[in-house]
């Protein structure tokens, strides 16, 4: 869900959303790192079996019996509940339980897909072509889930033009041949779709219902005149377990189970996912018995619930991160001496990598190498930063700044992930200070610092990313000095800059989305190289998250797709 902030007016942070398409790489959008078999010929990834890689892809519950009501603790970061607008970690729990996509992704196991309104799956030999044959479900209302309504959604998550359209990049066309048959065709080479298909945001809408009620539209007009998002706020058109009931903006956001659904019997009459802001307040709730589940609970408040019989907690390792970045074309104090690579190398050496994890996460964490973050295609081979203050100072020396010079460093002032960005900025200020580097800190809310950072760069920031799905196309699609990308544009100086762009990149990119198995991860290995080679990124912090929830709640996993998956969930 999530990245850096794209300007909802949530504050959301997420990479979702500025990926525009790019004129050099029309499939820059990214997925899930689920390989085809690299043997070439056409690729069979899915079957009728309800079963994959050993997790029932049935709700929790299916065929049980009334419990009580599920309630939720989460800082909620909703935008919209428009399916083809929302865009935000809440929204991907809310899409997962009220729009199911074709297939989804095993919370165990990120290479591994799960059918869910597929019963098969397959590509061509190029992965230009995808068909996909639909299982006999049912919408909420009982009418069947068809082709005509993937087509119809899908089309319009295109045309609406909102954060999340980015996915379907590169399409040509949907066909359905007939009522339970679905091909798409892309422009070029596209291997990272299936991962895309589990996104929440490709979930499938009730396309004659929405047109009806909602005056809804998938059409080239629907960017500018669809007006159907005031009533996805009221009710919901899917074929999940779940129905939205109600929606009230910093309180709750209330599902209640759909009485039809296809495959098999919600286990929970109603879910709350319930608006605590913050962590201290979501494990006193906890505790108290008053929430089943707790999703952001801090990493140093462990030793408070640990060992505590009347609940579940374990940590799980993420693939989120947080990270700071600079804009050698920025306009404020320092964008100037930012030009010079020998700079911005020596400011990635001179960072306590080991020290910001211990002040942020007490050491619950990892580095990681590049924006490809730990566990995506193309990851594993990278060398972690390290800090090496006798080269940095070195390279200050050879760029004429012995003495260094004032960075400005505006920053959004969040609480994610358990990273307080101020402590982590004020550790980053110390460090640079060893160099000579004097660091401004900005603190500022989230609508500033997008201003800020798309109008001329930010010359030092602090930001943070959660996937959109699990293929790591999406990362050189985002934080790649590629033409067009929203990193180019801001390390460029944002809209008073000029792009940087390295030109070794898309070319990669494209390779990777044509390629498969070790192939692939080969060009993803590459390009996280080259991105680490552009001194803009460094990856600061990728946390493990905590798990906490009453003892007798099953299936509370973290999913690379969709953050929390209520379908597994259960009373045990």
């Amino acid at each position: 869900m999530r990245s850096s902030f794209m300007g909802s007016s949530t504050g959301r942070a997420s990479g979702r959303g500025l990926v525009a398409a790019l004129a050099t790489v029309a499939l820059i959008a990214a997925s899930c790192g689920s390989d085809d078999d690299s043997s070439g010929g056409t690729t069979v990834v899915g079957d009728s079996s309800n079963t994959t890689a050993g997790v029932d892809s049935t709700p929790a519950s299916a065929g049980g019996t009334d419990v009580r009501e599920l309630v939720v603790a989460r800082d909620m970061d909703v935008n919209s509940l428009d399916p083809a607008r929302a865009y935000c970690d809440t929204c991907q729990i809310y899409l997962t339980a009220v729009y199911e996509t074709l297939i989804t992704v095993d919370p165990s196991d990120l290479s591994q897909q799960i059918p869910r309104l597929a019963t098969s799956w397959e590509a061509n030999d190029d992965n230009t072509v995808f068909t996909f044959a639909l299982a006999d479900a049912t919408f909420a209302d009982g009418s069947p889930v068809e082709a005509k309504d993937v087509k119809w959604s899908w089309e319009r998550l295109s045309n609406v033009k909102a954060s999340a359209s980015y996915l379907m990049d590169g399409y040509s066309s949907i066909e359905t041949p007939d009522e339970k048959t679905v091909v798409v065709t892309f422009e070029a080479p596209n291997s990272a779709f299936l991962p895309i298909v589990s996104a929440p945001y490709m979930g499938v809408s009730n396309s004659d219902e929405a047109i009806a009620q909602a005056s809804a539209l998938a059409d080239e007009t629907a960017e500018t005149d669809d007006s159907a998002e005031p009533f996805f706020l009221e009710n919901s058109l899917g074929s999940g377990p779940y129905q939205l009931e109600s929606y009230t903006e910093g309180d709750a956001l209330v599902l209640v189970r759909n009485d039809n659904y296809w495959n098999g019997t919600p286990q929970f009459p109603m879910v709350t996912i319930k608006q605590v802001k913050d962590s201290a307040s979501q494990l006193q709730q906890l505790q108290a018995g008053d929430v089943d589940i707790a999703m952001q609970i801090s990493l140093d408040s462990l030793s408070q619930i640990e060992g505590d019989p009347n609940l579940n907690v374990s940590t799980t390792d993420s693939y989120n991160f947080v990270y700071i970045a600079v804009s050698p074309g920025a306009q404020g104090p320092g964008g100037a001496e930012l030009q010079d690579p020998m700079v911005r190398e020596a400011i990635k050496l001179a960072v306590d990598y080991t020290g910001i994890l211990d002040v942020t996460v007490a050491g619950n964490g990892k580095l990681q190498a590049s924006p490809i973050p730990n566990g995506f295609d193309g990851s594993a081979d990278l060398a972690l930063p390290a800090q090496d203050l006798d080269k940095a100072t070195a390279l200050m020396a050879e760029a004429g700044l012995t003495d260094g010079f004032t960075l400005d460093a505006m920053y959004p002032k969040v609480n994610v992930y358990g990273v307080d960005f101020d402590v982590m900025m004020q550790k980053v200020q110390q460090d640079l200070k060893k160099i000579n580097i004097e660091v401004n800190l900005q603190p500022v809310e989230f609508p500033q610092w997008i201003d800020a950072i798309n109008a001329e760069g930010i010359p030092l920031t602090a930001v943070y990313f959660a996937p959109d799905h699990t293929d790591s196309s999406q990362y050189p699609g985002y934080f790649g000095m590629i033409d067009g990308s929203p990193w180019s544009v801001r390390a460029g100086g944002g809209a008073a800059g000029a792009p940087i762009v390295n030109e070794k990149e898309a070319p990669l990119l494209s390779k990777a989305l044509a390629s498969s198995g070790a192939a692939k991860t080969a060009a993803y290995t590459e390009l996280g190289q080259e991105m680490i080679n552009d001194l803009i990124f460094f990856p600061l912090v990728n946390p493990q998250l905590v798990l906490a929830s009453q003892a007798d709640v099953t299936g509370n996993l973290y999913s690379g797709c969709c953050n929390l998956d209520l379908s597994f969930v259960g009373i045990g």
